[in-house]
């Protein structure tokens, strides 16, 4: 079948070529030799329609927690589309209009972090902050080796080689070694399965603390950062209690340990305000930001830094550390910095913020309903950033066998529903199924999600 780039295929052409060419993200395409793949075709606002023209409510952000803006918005494509007439692209040593703005905007928001470096994605955004410490304490401490990354157990940062090294997901690593060496693991922060056997509040925050004895343990000298997610989102929707970024914090600053929070899926108003680490009592020490960014409009991300570490590149013309030994091709989009920032004037002018956190109340209110039937064992999630982990029984917290979360998800998609389920068949870990909708629904949008997940859900009992 020959189609050419001004003909518009049909439904059923457009899937003969999805099978015949496309390869998917995270999906396994066997299954579309008996089952037709889902072609989504056009949005507004929170809604869908796929080819066929049938609707759904997006409970995913696009998919992957992108769309915080909500699909449609001309505002951005006409600014995309002015900017790209004017000038669509420089990088290397010369920065552009919307580069300067963007990065003048983003530490408005974040006046603590007042350095700004644009790259492509949020995988690029981590390893850049890698990087950066190992380059920053390499010209602070020659001949020192301080260049180990810590993580957390079922965080994610990345596909990137170094940015999977440091995600603490066993799962998306498997036949991708060897992983590059440098990084270390300390335990999840999920009270609901405590990996020490505790109950909040009587815990002494052990998941927290485990951070000092692992650096003790890595070597007080070797470890250059900390990286974790203010909320974990992919490794199951887990929001830290309280005390937890207090105490981390405290730790790394009396080990010279930089904080890393990657805020590619909680920034730009996902959990209820503009930034996720802002739930918390914690300064970071750097910020990544990508997904809610520019809301998919356009492929941008941003490692965002205090300036000491900026200030720690700053060495004479001919050092080697007198500059960032790094650089990033489609961090000179002019186009994608346009989009960000139409999207952030849109989620400031809107309170989409606000309004995450007001839907963000009612969605887990509606969510806690469930937790009447047996086979829901935990709600949790901050803002529009929510997961039901489904369980055998409550008692013994059995994680539901994964062919049973598959039947959920897919029954809430024939509904007219497009929900996420957490990836493969890891104990406390597969079983979760999470909702991260655009920031501008509302109760209808979040009542048509739980109506049907509540049906699905009882079709399991």
């Amino acid at each position: 079948m020959k189609h050419t780039l001004t003909s518009t295929p049909s439904a059923a052409e457009l899937v003969k070529l999805h099978r015949d060419h496309l390869w998917l993200h995270l999906t396994n395409h066997k299954t579309f030799e008996t089952q037709e793949p889902p072609i989504i075709a056009e949005g507004k606002g929170y809604l869908l329609k796929d080819v066929k023209g049938k609707e759904f409510v997006d409970g995913l952000s696009g998919g992957v927690w992108v769309v915080n803006v909500g699909h449609g918005r001309e505002s951005i494509a006409n600014a995309v589309s002015e900017q790209m007439k004017k000038l669509p692209y420089y990088a290397g040593s010369m920065a552009t209009p919307p580069y300067i703005m963007l990065a003048a905007k983003l530490t408005s928001l974040l006046p603590e972090m007042p350095k700004v470096y644009l790259s492509n994605s949020g995988s690029e955004a981590n390893e850049k902050s890698f990087k950066m410490v190992r380059q920053y304490f390499s010209a602070k401490f020659p001949g020192k080796k301080k260049y180990k990354i810590i993580y957390r157990n079922r965080d994610y940062h990345g596909t990137t080689l170094a940015a999977l090294a440091s995600s603490g997901q066993q799962e998306r690593k498997t036949d991708f070694g060897p992983l590059p060496e440098g990084f270390a693991e300390i335990p999840h922060a999920l009270c609901y399965r405590c990996p020490f056997g505790k109950s909040y509040p009587g815990c002494s925050i052990d998941c927290a603390r485990a951070l000092e004895q692992v650096i003790q343990q890595e070597g007080e000298d070797t470890v250059a950062a900390v990286i974790v997610e203010p909320i974990t989102a992919g490794g199951g929707i887990i929001p830290p209690v309280p005390e937890y970024y207090p105490v981390l914090q405290e730790i790394c600053r009396r080990y010279e340990v930089l904080l890393i929070m990657d805020e590619v899926v909680t920034g730009f108003g996902r959990t209820g305000m503009l930034f996720g680490h802002q739930h918390y009592d914690v300064k970071p020490d750097i910020i990544t930001l990508a997904k809610g960014l520019a809301s998919g409009y356009m492929p941008i991300s941003a490692t965002v830094t205090r300036e000491e570490i900026f200030n720690g590149f700053l060495a004479g013309p001919d050092d080697p550390n007198g500059f960032f030994r790094d650089i990033s091709t489609f961090g000179g989009c002019a186009g994608s910095s346009v989009a960000a920032l139409e999207n952030i004037r849109i989620i400031e002018e809107e309170r989409l913020a606000d309004n995450s956190a007001a839907m963000g109340v009612y969605l887990m209110e509606r969510l806690k309903e469930l937790e009447e039937l047996p086979i829901v064992g935990n709600v949790r999630g901050q803002g529009l950033l929510v997961g039901v982990e489904l369980v055998e029984d409550k008692k013994s917290k059995m994680p539901l066998q994964e062919n049973r979360l598959a039947q959920v998800v897919a029954f809430v998609r024939d509904e007219g529903v497009i929900i996420g389920r957490m990836m493969r068949s890891v104990p406390g870990y597969n079983n979760v199924l999470y909702m991260a909708p655009p920031l501008i629904i509302d109760t209808q949008g979040i009542d048509r999600i739980v109506d049907a997940l509540r049906k699905a859900l009882i079709r399991q009992l």
